[in-house]
């Protein structure tokens, strides 16, 4: 049950981290609309009540939207790798109905292959920009953060890309798992789906 507990949990790992990202840099920008709104309030309302003077209160936190910003990167970076485990990324299909089926699983491989040397190449040359980034450091405006840092995202997400690639390959053609279309199916169940299928076959 426990080895179950972890599947799931390593199946679905780039989802948590995007939820975590999506509400972290959401509630933030919330709040700074928020803040922005009661300071304009405020502000008007002091020239009425000059007390009010005393307390004066921020427009906005000052590193808020740059850490967003960055929240949203690494958000979209996750959420692509996380699309490649569910083989959600958009591909053209239909020409290969015209075809027999071993014509589409082929080409699809091949494509597969094409891919993941693209993101061995993305690895190395982020690799290569995150060393040059240490090496002469560019800082964030507002938090004052080594950019190489931001970056590491990049090598992060193709490499995990690149190992949901491989995991979807061998669950379609060794393991013969149909891969559910993810505008049917729950996401967060894939993996008790996955098992289901491999004990009833």
């Amino acid at each position: 049950m426990q080895s179950k507990k972890l599947l799931k949990f390593i199946d679905n790992f780039e989802s948590y981290i995007c939820q975590i990202l999506l509400v972290f840099f959401v509630c933030l920008l919330f709040l700074q609309i928020i803040l922005r709104l009661v300071f304009s309030a405020m502000d008007i309302l002091s020239g009425v009540f000059p007390v009010l003077e005393h307390w004066p209160l921020p427009a906005s936190i000052a590193w808020g939207e740059e850490i967003s910003r960055f929240a949203f990167v690494w958000f979209v970076f996750f959420g692509a790798t996380y699309a490649a485990r569910l083989a959600a990324h958009n591909r053209v299909t239909i020409q290969f109905k015209l075809f027999p089926k071993i014509v589409g699983d082929v080409s699809t491989f091949i494509s597969d292959l094409i891919w993941i040397g693209f993101n061995c190449t993305m690895i190395y040359f982020s690799l290569n920009v995150i060393k040059e980034g240490f090496e002469f450091p560019e800082y964030s405006p507002t938090l004052d953060w080594v950019m190489a840092y931001v970056f590491i995202v990049f090598p992060i997400t193709f490499s995990l890309m690149n190992i949901r690639i491989i995991q979807v390959n061998i669950m379609k053609h060794i393991l013969k798992i149909e891969i559910a279309d993810v505008d049917k199916v729950d996401p967060g169940g894939l993996i008790d789906e996955g098992l289901e299928n491999e004990e009833s076959s």
